[in-house]
């Protein structure tokens, strides 16, 4: 098994479906940080709060791990929306019947990388 290269940042147990999550994801895989922050201020979408949330925290690490990178020296090289534990509830309906309403929870993780070591 490879280890990832980069710094990272996961959340997880996120009380939104990855359905939601995953479309804003896609807009910002594999852009610079500055652009995808920059990105995810703009959208009004819930899951684009939880989303710069993870990113600026994935920096966070590299600024701190690494004193000589600046935040423009970033990019996302990798960004998972998985699934998380679904919670089952029963939903009343008429004639005393009942669905399944299913609370879906997501994982985020997010790789940052430097733009000079992407090929290597």
């Amino acid at each position: 098994m490879e280890a990832k290269k980069g710094y990272s940042a996961k959340v997880k147990n996120l009380p939104m479906s990855p359905f939601k999550i995953r479309p804003i994801a896609d807009n910002i895989r594999r852009k610079p940080y500055v652009e995808a922050v920059a990105i995810l201020d703009a959208l009004p979408n819930k899951g684009a709060r939880f989303l710069k949330k993870v990113v600026e925290s994935a920096a966070a690490n590299a600024l701190y791990q690494n004193d000589m990178l600046d935040e423009e020296m970033l990019f996302i090289s990798e960004l998972m929306v998985d699934g998380g534990p679904v919670a089952k509830r029963m939903w009343p309906r008429s004639r005393g019947r009942a669905d399944r309403l299913l609370k879906r929870t997501s994982h985020i993780s997010v790789v940052l990388d430097e733009i000079g070591k992407a090929g290597e």
